[in-house]
């Protein structure tokens, strides 16, 4: 295994690094408050590449491998989560569908203007009744003709209230369970969709969520992503690629917090001495760097086998379990270093604390990830 990285890459890290500390960063409390990224921002990660990181050259994209990706989202995790949210969404599980499972006319269409940041993308599987269970969609899609028409809702879609492509996954053969489910690439502005009210949410200040209503809904038959009746298939696909990105973002996030718990126990004096000659301080701080060191090799090593086409399904299961669990600990314990200042909403730590949160929950709860896991272990086993 070679984590190496090519100083092409290393130089891209350098310079979204300086774009989060002097562009970023001090905007973040003005995007928390308002819950919205300033469009300069935008403009500039546009310009910067960040919304074709996944999308291979040929469209208009970086091309990156899964390695080349972590190590640009270890970056964007050090900031604002609701920032890098929107990115790490569209670069994920809001592109890679189109980007390894659809036709080529399909990514003609597509992939170019998602490359740039033009048309952004979005992931529409969960329903109110199926969420962990995908396969309990009630959305249908019916064909008549030439197009399918869809009927249903979608919830907590991340990006829906601005995305222009959505990867829809609908019941086409209810008798079939999920070997009914098709995907299908659907435009904002086909007839009968229809975008709810952005939620309001406890972190993710920036990033937008929202219900989708498809009222026969008409989406042309040649906008299906892949096959009819692989959408199950494709969906859990989908996900398990944006697993490595989203563990490379909580590491991010960790390494953050863990930076800035050092430089204030260090500055934090108690008892006539700054807090971090204090045992229990230190203990904390060994715990939070032990963990994310973890981290950093097990997100790099799934990257790795990632890009080498290997079977990942049980590896990129631990790393999205272990990725989420790890920053919630690693920002628990930032608040309890920070003590008063860790719980105040003018200072990051807070914020990050409430971020974190949804890591367990979101693209595959960390109990569906530890059935993934027992799974996969039963296969290797031998056993049903």
């Amino acid at each position: 295994m070679d984590f190496n990285l090519p100083e092409e890459l290393l130089l891209m890290k350098e310079t979204i690094r300086e774009f989060i500390e002097n562009e970023v960063e001090p905007v973040a409390m003005q995007i928390e408050e308002e819950d919205h990224v300033p469009d300069a921002i935008l403009d500039k990660s546009k310009k910067l590449g960040l919304f074709g990181l996944s999308i291979p050259e040929e469209y208009g994209g970086m091309g990156l491998s899964m390695l080349g990706k972590c190590a640009l989202f270890e970056e964007m995790g050090k900031t604002i989560n609701g920032y890098t949210t929107i990115i790490g969404a569209h670069n994920g599980i809001g592109s890679v569908g189109i980007v390894d499972l659809a036709n080529d006319e399909q990514k003609r269409r597509y992939l170019p203007k998602m490359a740039t940041g033009e048309w952004l993308g979005a992931f529409a599987l969960t329903e109110p009744q199926a969420g962990s269970n995908a396969a309990a969609l009630t959305t249908t899609a019916v064909k008549k003709g030439d197009r399918y028409i869809l009927n249903g809702q979608k919830i907590y879609i991340t990006n829906a209230p601005y995305a222009k492509v959505f990867t829809v996954m609908a019941v086409t053969d209810p008798a079939k369970g999920a070997k009914g489910i098709t995907s299908f690439i659907v435009e904002r502005d086909f007839p009968g969709f229809h975008v709810g009210s952005i939620e309001k949410k406890m972190g993710l200040h920036g990033s937008h969520t929202a219900q989708l209503y498809f009222e026969d809904l008409e989406v042309p038959e040649e906008n299906v992503l892949g096959t009819e009746g692989s959408g199950y298939v494709n969906a859990l696909k989908i996900l398990a690629n944006g697993r490595a990105g989203l563990a490379a973002r909580c590491l991010g996030s960790s390494q953050y917090l863990l930076d800035r718990s050092i430089r204030y126990a260090a500055e934090r004096e108690q008892f006539g001495h700054p807090i971090l000659d204090q045992q229990v301080i230190q203990h904390y701080l060994a715990d939070m760097a032990l963990e994310i060191e973890t981290l950093r090799w097990m997100m790099y090593r799934v990257a790795w086998m990632t890009d080498q086409g290997m079977n990942v399904i049980k590896e990129a299961a631990m790393l999205k379990l272990y990725g989420s669990e790890v920053y919630n600990r690693v920002a628990d314990k930032a608040v309890q270093i920070h003590g008063g200042v860790g719980y105040i909403a003018e200072y990051p730590i807070e914020r990050f604390y409430r971020d974190a949160r949804i890591t367990r929950i979101y693209e595959g709860t960390s109990e569906i990830q530890k059935n993934i896991i027992v799974s996969q272990l039963r296969k290797e086993y031998g056993l049903k």
